[in-house]
């Protein structure tokens, strides 16, 4: 069965670099719109991150599948009227300059949809366009150190890193989402319209519950490594050959279950400290201790059958290593400048077949055929 490509016939134009704006591209060049990347001589910067595939950066194979690399300089008058003749047959324009350069150099947002009232723009920044942070240069960390997350993410000794980029993906999913949102209001309506997203709005729209948890109670959930601030037990346990399994009760049903089955003491929930929820949060250190003297006696396939035989939801903690073979990690190739590299998939599966991805482009791979096809 062939897979469908519902975006095919839609022009894309995208003035990006790094993550947020090209995760939102991918995903239309992956749905099949033609997606034309500009590009400085040097290319994106996120070409540069690392070398790890295949001597191309892990992050640019990761998200420039299946574009069109063009090289220009909008600051020079002919690229810049290329730019103007791209733009007048496109259906989205995307960029992620730094605050304002794309309004300088003739290419806002509001002035081009006036000028092309069918096209949707997409304005990608750190911290949106008003107030004292409009202008503030936004990188991934910083946005998470500023919206908070950093400080609930971590073990109790200090802040710690959610260990990808989660606010330039949180910004990237939402950019995407408005996207189709917008082609299917023009679909009706006939009209293109604007869209901003920010870095930190992204990752604000995820902080919510720790936001609302803080304003309803004054205390700001804790960091608490691989625990849960409000349900015990939800942690990690060692076993005896050194593996480590992350368990998760979530009611009191499953709590007698675990008991029973797992910890062979059917009379555990009726013990002081053990006997709620909430109690058992209050008496956390003792709940643990008991648990993982369990566990300390086991080994991680004997525990993982006990578990089972609970119905207790558990995992492993996994190593990167571990997660590059896991039996639920699905792959798909994408080709590049120096051979294939395997991806993990995009996580939505279509019932008309898996999708092809497209290649990763070499910098200014299409430049000519671009120049030739748009040229005044």
């Amino acid at each position: 069965m062939s897979a469908a490509r519902p975006l095919e016939g839609l022009l894309v134009v995208t003035l990006e670099q790094a993550v947020a704006a090209p995760y939102c591209s991918s995903r239309l060049a992956d749905a099949g719109a033609r997606v034309i990347k500009l590009e400085r001589p040097e290319g994106d910067f996120a070409r540069g991150y690392d070398q790890a595939a295949r001597g191309m950066s892990s992050y640019f194979v990761w998200l420039n599948r299946g574009k069109e690399s063009l090289v220009v300089d909008i600051k020079h008058e002919a690229d810049a009227a290329l730019l103007h003749r791209l733009l007048a047959k496109a259906d989205v324009f995307i960029q992620n300059l730094a605050p304002g350069a794309a309004t300088r150099s003739g290419f806002g947002s509001d002035d081009l949809r006036a000028r092309h009232p069918r096209l949707i723009t997409v304005d990608i920044s750190g911290y949106g366009d008003q107030g004292e942070y409009a202008d503030m240069k936004a990188y991934d960390l910083l946005v998470q150190a500023e919206s908070g997350i950093a400080s609930i993410t971590g073990h109790p000794a200090g802040p710690g890193r959610i260990g990808v980029s989660a606010c330039d993906i949180a910004c990237g999913m939402a950019a995407h989402a408005g996207v189709l949102e917008a082609l299917i209001a023009r679909g009706i309506t006939g009209q293109g319209k604007g869209i901003k997203v920010s870095l930190f709005d992204g990752m604000a729209d995820w902080m919510n519950v720790p936001l609302l948890f803080f304003e309803g109670t004054g205390k700001a959930p804790e960091r608490m490594g691989l625990a849960h601030p409000s349900i015990c037990p939800y942690g990690a346990f060692p076993t005896r050959d050194g593996a480590l399994v992350l368990i998760s009760i979530q009611n009191e049903r499953e709590w007698k279950d675990f008991c029973a089955r797992f910890m062979l003491d059917p009379a555990l929930p009726a013990r002081p400290g053990f006997e709620t929820n909430v109690v058992r949060v209050a008496n956390r250190a003792e709940v643990d201790a008991h648990i993982a003297t369990v566990f300390a006696a086991l080994t991680r396939d004997e525990a993982a059958a006990r578990l089972r035989a609970a119905n207790t939801a558990y995992g492993f903690v996994n190593t990167v290593a571990e997660f590059s073979r896991h039996p639920a990690l699905r792959r798909h190739v994408v080709e590049t400048p120096n051979g294939p590299v395997a991806i993990a998939s995009p996580p939505a599966i279509f019932s008309d077949g898996p999708r092809t991805l497209g290649p990763v482009p070499a910098i200014g791979a299409h430049s000519i055929a671009i120049r030739e096809e748009f040229a005044g």
